[in-house]
């Protein structure tokens, strides 16, 4: 009797052992579940605004996730995110040839369109300049903006760093490759660029028409206005796509990011930012 009642005790242990154990197992899976997720973004200061937007929407159904967001220009994007030192890339152009050699598995997601302005201080009195004009002027070759019609006044030349796909667009579409004068300033970003104008009433650049508001003015090239609808129309040509990217195929939370992006919702966003959605 009493080896029996012992085997019964005996089994007793073991189940309870054993439901401790699936207890266990339980909350550890739900930790999993619930573990804080970092999803890091960096690159184009143009789609800064749109990943801000639509990572504070995300977040909010996903309070597990923590997606940060940096700028460092398209060129920067790409290379960390080539690196897999972040986990999505942006670009404010499409990857150059020697990008996707050096980095190819590099998968793109175009999210938008994005046409490039050129800006100047709201108290200048220009209002539109021939493409010739404009390289002139950032060549070096027209230094005064009297001699395009303005104030005899010398022209202050803003300009974005290499790394920038803003940078990029306009040096081949609206500059077709030509010089860009070594006088003139190198500012990081679009919301960088657009402060410098706003407070310069003798400076000219150039930003993602996403930023422009009433502290510059953005003036016609060619007599066309640069704005969203006349990029739809195909009539402003100086425009470039808006790229994010990853290392490889998402999956999990990344994937449902991007998936959320390209939504109904995040184009909304895109929209709602100033930009041409692409769905």
């Amino acid at each position: 009797m009493k080896k029996t009642m012992g085997i019964f005790m005996g089994m007793l242990i073991v189940c309870f052992i054993l439901f401790l154990s699936g207890c266990v197992g339980t909350s550890a899976d739900q930790n999993t579940d619930n573990t804080k997720i970092t999803i890091s973004m960096a690159g184009g200061t143009a789609l800064v605004p749109i990943a801000k937007e639509t990572a504070k929407q995300f977040m909010e159904n996903h309070p597990n996730v923590q997606i940060e967001v940096s700028g460092g220009g398209s060129g920067f994007g790409i290379k960390e995110c080539g690196e897999g030192r972040i986990t999505i890339g942006m670009a404010g152009r499409n990857l150059k040839s020697e990008e996707k050699e050096k980095y190819p598995d590099l998968i793109v997601y175009k999210i938008g369109v994005d046409g490039v302005a050129i800006v100047v201080n709201p108290s200048n009195p220009i209002n539109d300049l021939s493409k010739d004009q404009v390289k002139k002027i950032f060549s070096g070759e027209i230094t005064n903006w009297k001699n395009v019609g303005g104030n005899d006044a010398p022209i202050n030349i803003y300009t974005r760093d290499e790394m920038s796909g803003t940078r990029d667009t306009f040096w081949k579409q609206a500059l077709d490759k030509g010089n860009i004068t070594d006088k003139s300033v190198v500012v990081a970003s679009n919301g960088e660029m657009k402060a410098k104008i706003s407070a310069d009433e003798n400076g000219i650049g150039y930003i993602s028409i996403g930023y422009v508001d009433e502290s510059v003015k953005a003036i016609k090239l060619d007599g066309i206005e640069p704005n969203q609808e006349n990029v739809k129309k195909g009539i402003y040509t100086v425009y470039r796509p808006l790229n994010l990217m990853t290392k490889g195929e998402p999956d999990g939370l990344v994937k449902e990011y991007i998936d959320y992006v390209l939504s109904p919702n995040g184009q909304k966003i895109v929209k709602d930012k100033g930009f041409l959605p692409v769905k």
